[in-house]
């Protein structure tokens, strides 16, 4: 199992001719079947045309191309199969079909070939059932596009013998990807780990928080993610995403962190489910995203006074030294001054419950996200409660907006909307460690690699800091009431004893 020089892979559509063209390119020789001819021609064609391309702008060798072409073999029969070290199957998501397959092939291949599953979503240990020899058998996860999705899968069963696995990986390795080793659960490590953004960003739009276009503009340029939640699945399609929400949620037992929304129900049912349709969360004219302009600053307010609100201390320096370099009115004094904006900076909770327990006059206040920190130039989270006025909305977004930073406004969410993506994302990702899914490290590579956030959620939470995300989750549990806040016993515990998210135990 460890030298794997030939494969087969089953299955000529787009993941795997991704499969076959990164091994033909590392020397290594693939029989790709399928039981259409057509579709075994028409791949060998696209990888023909694509390694012409790369040839041509000087990234492969002319003799370089036409050697990974000559690798990649066609394969009328299962039977022609036999020989081959390593079996990849990268067929219709179904499984009854991969255990039909895999059933067909043991008799043909020697008893040391292992058989590999591309599947994003079902059991390896189910696939493997059906076979007389389930120790052969693992998952090797690609993503798409495979050549350009730098990161693999090796996920193990509960049969599987773990020389496979480590033969996968060093399959991977020469393949030019990374591998990262996850047990056999549902969504494995990065479909798991990516429930934290999309789950938590449709609740936020679900409570009429803020629209699709200010939460994603918040994810960017608040808290640094490439793409926030809906543009994400406007990329990936509800039709691919919203069953994937549906069948992580139900394999763990209706987990409430896991709780999909009806948005997307809805989304799906009626056709809007994103770029490829031309329309999702936003309208595609010709292709191209149309996102609705930002909302005109109002005027600024003469001689306005602002009071920060000092009951949560590190969001109240870093508010005043905002206000202090835009030449705010600050008002230093214990209780807030008549006539007086009124901010809140809290971590988790919404400015209602804050002017409540605090005893303010909810009318004049707001409340500033202070997590991410309040640069130059980063966009500003200013967020409101149902008895915010209209003057003290406005009078606060102008002076927030006073130095060119934009702004969103958003109605009140206990954890703003970028504290508790955030929150969620890390949680879920600490709650996998837990489980002993897969290590801390290659929970941070996976998702790094396989999600494109901007680190690792366990190094994300340690750059924030564990206690600040701790005392959020705590916060937005207690105020909703909801157990998809309770956080993980790995965050918690690791808090306590000042240990890093990223820490793996003593002994």
């Amino acid at each position: 199992m460890t030298d794997i020089q030939t494969i087969a892979v089953v299955g000529a559509g787009a993941m795997g001719r991704g499969i076959a063209q990164i091994a033909a390119q590392a020397g290594v020789q693939v029989r790709l079947y399928d039981t259409s001819a057509d579709a075994i021609a028409s791949a060998r064609e696209s990888l023909r045309q694509l390694w012409d391309k790369l040839s041509q702008k000087g990234k492969l060798s002319a003799a370089d191309a036409q050697a990974a072409l000559e690798r990649v073999q066609p394969a009328a029969t299962l039977e022609a199969l036999a020989g081959c070290q390593l079996v990849v199957e990268a067929i219709v998501e179904r499984l009854d079909v991969k255990r039909d397959l895999f059933a067909k092939l043991e008799p043909i291949v020697g008893p040391d070939c292992i058989l590999a599953s591309n599947t994003s979503s079902l059991s390896i240990t189910a696939i493997a059932a059906a076979c007389e020899r389930p120790q052969r058998v693992a998952g090797f996860h690609f993503f798409n596009p495979v050549a350009l999705m730098k990161v693999v899968e090796v996920i193990d069963g509960l049969r599987s013998d773990p020389a496979a696995g480590d033969a996968l990986a060093a399959l991977a390795r020469r393949m030019g990807h990374t591998p990262v080793r996850a047990k056999d659960m549902p969504g494995f490590i990065v479909n798991h780990a990516g429930r934290g953004m999309n789950i938590e960003g449709l609740r936020v739009a679900q409570e009429s928080v803020a629209s699709f276009a200010q939460i994603d503009a918040i994810m960017r340029e608040q808290a640094g993610f490439r793409m926030g939640p809906f543009e994400l699945m406007d990329l990936t399609a509800l039709d691919v995403s919203h069953p994937v929400m549906e069948s992580i949620y139900r394999q763990f037992f209706d987990e409430p962190r896991f709780r999909p929304s009806p948005i997307t129900t809805v989304r799906l049912a009626g056709g809007l489910i994103g770029r490829k349709a031309g329309a999702g969360f936003y309208a595609y004219p010709d292709g191209q995203k149309q996102a609705p302009a930002e909302p005109a600053v109002p005027a600024a307010q003469t001689g306005l006074r602002v009071w920060i609100s000092p009951a949560h201390e590190e969001g109240h320096a870093r508010a005043q030294a905002l206000l202090e370099s835009l030449d705010a009115n600050i008002a230093d004094t214990a209780e807030p001054p008549e006539q007086a904006l009124i901010v809140v900076t809290p971590y988790g909770e919404d400015v209602s419950t804050c002017a409540y327990q605090q005893g303010l006059d909810a009318a004049r206040t707001v409340g500033l996200d202070t997590l991410h920190g309040l640069s130059a130039g980063k966009r500003r989270t200013l967020m409101l409660s149902p008895a915010t006025q209209a003057t003290w909305r406005d009078a606060a977004h102008a002076l927030l907006a006073a130095d060119g930073a934009p702004v969103s406004v958003i109605q009140d969410s206990p954890g703003f909307v970028a504290q508790r993506i955030v929150a969620a994302i890390v949680n879920v990702a600490s709650e996998i460690a837990q489980q002993g899914i897969a290590t801390p490290a290659d929970i941070d590579r996976a998702v790094t690699l396989g999600l494109g956030y901007p680190m690792g959620p366990l190094a994300m939470g340690d750059a924030l800091g564990g206690a600040r995300i701790l005392e959020i989750l705590r916060n937005l549990q207690r105020v909703t009431g909801d157990m998809r806040y309770r956080p993980s016993l790995w965050l918690q515990r690791r808090v306590q004893l000042g240990l890093s998210l990223l820490a793996e135990p003593a002994a």
